[in-house]
């Protein structure tokens, strides 16, 4: 699986790079199916702490999976991003195994 990490206003260290790449990488274990991932963190304009973004794409044969999660850090918002679109994976396995 392709993964294509994007930092948008800022660059990111070479631990969250790292974290963020195993996320999304155990992603491949609940598909065979997965082409690529692309996963975009943003910074906020917010006077929150909550203010770091994760988005997560993934592409499938007839099927594009998307994830926006929003954390006090990078490293929450990417794992609350892959645990979400791990559950639309699975569900998505279910609906091709009963079709």
């Amino acid at each position: 699986m392709d993964i294509k990490i994007h930092s948008v206003h800022f660059d990111a260290d070479v631990k969250l790079l790292d974290f963020t790449m195993q996320k999304v990488g155990k992603l491949g274990q609940f598909s065979d199916d997965i082409i690529n991932a692309e996963v975009f963190l943003r910074l906020e304009n917010a006077q929150d702490m909550e203010n770091k973004i994760a988005e997560i794409k993934i592409n499938m044969p007839g099927n594009n999976l998307f994830a926006k999660k929003q954390g006090k850090s990078f490293e929450e918002a990417v794992d609350l991003s892959a645990e979400a679109v791990r559950r639309q994976i699975r569900k998505h396995k279910e609906k091709y195994k009963k079709a």
